[in-house]
């Protein structure tokens, strides 16, 4: 009888510690790291608007790291990729030293979360290892030799291998995106087709076109200076263990307040999937109510998602 008197209290006393137990303790927050610092593209608006977006949804713990300016010391760039879940690129400046490079390919090898956004897709051209961790890119010097561009013909991907540079985009504008799978976690209950805000459409990118799964493209309008194809824009990246979400979209604004790329909840809601994607291999967000339709695009002026 002592005995099981002895066992009650310790069950009673180990259920009250449970219940006690914080409630972020049981749901712990994805460590995200966004490293900016250098870029062709507004990053000083680019970085903080990210770390808002991933703030206000309450799933993510972020730090921002940024490199010494063009020209500086990259001696001193030291990050320590290995506790983070998912490493989110705003950066597209001076070669990492050959230390950092190789410890963010080690993390990638290692099953380590990547997200690609926008111009980072520019850098690196001359580093093999890291074209192939992105699939397509332009700028920066690309052709042929990067690589195949990738678009699509009726649907069906097409590798062309005719030389040319890599990278451009027509006039900013709206335009419609385009569902190519639609049971991958990250664009599972989002509709088939809807209006991207105004942003950069990118078009004649080509590297290794090592992508896995294409979520969504677009159509690169001639008549506003495109390609006048269907281009890939936004997808996995097959590259061995790592969970990579490349996404072209998210031309950044002068400011905060007039960044309507960023402000798309459309952008918005892929940056959140594709980031916790990219860190647990689920996706667990419902879609919310503001997302785009295909006739409309819907922006949120504060970043913040509305409460379902």
């Amino acid at each position: 009888m002592q005995k099981f008197s002895k066992f009650l209290l310790v069950a009673i006393f180990l259920c009250a510690q449970l219940i006690s137990f914080p409630a972020s303790a049981h749901n712990k927050r994805i460590k995200a790291l966004i490293i900016s610092g250098q870029n062709n593209h507004n990053w000083r608006v680019s970085h903080r608007a990210l770390k808002l977006i991933l703030d206000q949804s309450d799933l993510f713990e972020v730090d921002i790291l940024l490199t010494p300016g063009r020209g500086g010391d990259m001696q001193q760039f030291n990050p320590d990729f290995e506790q983070y879940d998912v490493v989110l690129l705003d950066y597209n400046g001076d070669r990492w030293s050959a230390s950092t490079e190789q410890a963010f390919v080690e993390y990638a090898r290692k099953g380590g979360g990547i997200v690609v956004y926008h111009a980072a897709n520019n850098a690196f051209a001359q580093w093999e290892e890291f074209n192939k961790i992105i699939a397509l890119g332009g700028w920066e010097g690309r052709n042929e030799k990067s690589g195949p561009y990738y678009y699509l013909v009726n649907g069906v991907g097409v590798l062309d291998t005719s030389e040319g540079t890599g990278g451009s985009h027509g006039a900013q504008r709206e335009f419609p995106m385009n569902c190519r799978k639609k049971k991958h976690p990250i664009t599972k209950g989002l509709p088939d087709g809807w209006i991207h805000a105004r942003d950069e459409l990118y078009d004649r990118m080509r590297g290794p076109a090592n992508i896995k799964h294409l979520l969504y493209s677009g159509y690169a309008d001639a008549s506003k200076g495109g390609s006048g194809r269907e281009e890939p824009l936004v997808f996995t990246v097959d590259y061995g263990k790592a969970r990579i979400f490349h996404i072209m979209l998210g031309h950044c604004g002068e400011s905060l307040d007039n960044n309507p790329a960023m402000q798309c909840a459309g952008f918005q809601t892929l940056i959140l999937r594709g980031a916790e994607w990219a860190a647990t291999g689920k996706v667990k967000q419902p879609v919310p109510t503001d997302f785009p339709t295909s006739e409309s695009a819907s922006l949120r002026r504060s970043y913040k998602a509305p409460q379902n």
